[in-house]
């Protein structure tokens, strides 16, 4: 099961066959994406597509150092080409890519296995409460106009709505008409969330207020 299914020369029924299965392994570690996580159409072809693909580079090179470099640079060219990803999206393109280089050296079964075996556990994480946030902490930003005093403003909001505050970020924007002031909050009771945020639009003339997810900030 772990020994490769490859020799000294490629034959069409090898090469075939280590397509075949890096294609049917790209399938299942996309149709997982697709289970556990937000997507695009594009990404989750892509995750179809990339065992296959790094299965033939591989297949291709054959310990030529030549091939190697070269494909080397093709792939910064890409890396340079690509938009960043969530930490999922990355975990994922390195499981496909992994799974690729195994089928590429014709290890199929190990491939298959690990496919299996990765698959499951990211599934049995995704449903269970594993790595949830239950701290309750959100990023708040606040919009203010320049000649506004931001300083103790918003204290008794605060005191009336949140348990902890703690401010991280006071930035100027709109071209230092404005300042937005950022802060790490936890609410005393989430239910009152839509009160909070108006008593902040309130004391700061209707101008913009946002509360999110510090996962959310990260990503932006």
């Amino acid at each position: 099961m772990f020994n490769s299914i490859l020799t000294e020369s490629l034959s069409l029924i090898s090469f075939a066959l280590c397509i075949g299965v890096a294609l049917l392994l790209g399938l299942v570690i996309s149709f997982v994406h697709m289970k556990t996580s937000t997507y695009s159409k594009n990404f989750a072809i892509t995750l179809a597509v990339i065992p296959a693909l790094i299965s033939t580079v591989i297949m291709m090179v054959n310990g030529n150092l030549g091939t190697s470099i070269a494909i080397l640079g093709s792939f910064s060219l890409i890396r340079f080409r690509s938009l960043p990803g969530n930490s999922k999206e990355i975990m994922n393109v390195f499981f496909a890519m992994a799974v690729g280089l195994a089928c590429g050296t014709g290890y199929v079964g190990f491939a298959a296995l690990i496919t299996i075996v990765v698959s499951l556990f990211t599934i049995l994480l995704s449903i269970s409460n594993f790595g949830e946030d239950k701290s309750g902490l959100k990023v708040l930003k606040i919009v203010v106009p320049e000649d506004m005093d931001y300083t103790s403003i918003f204290d008794d909001i605060f005191k009336l709505y949140t348990k902890e505050v703690t401010e991280t970020m006071t930035r100027t924007i709109n071209m230092g008409s404005m300042y937005e002031l950022t802060y790490n909050v936890r609410l005393k009771n989430e239910k009152e969330e839509k009160a909070f945020i108006d008593e902040l639009r309130t004391r700061n003339g209707n101008l913009k207020v946002s509360l999110s997810h510090p996962m959310m900030e990260e990503a932006l």
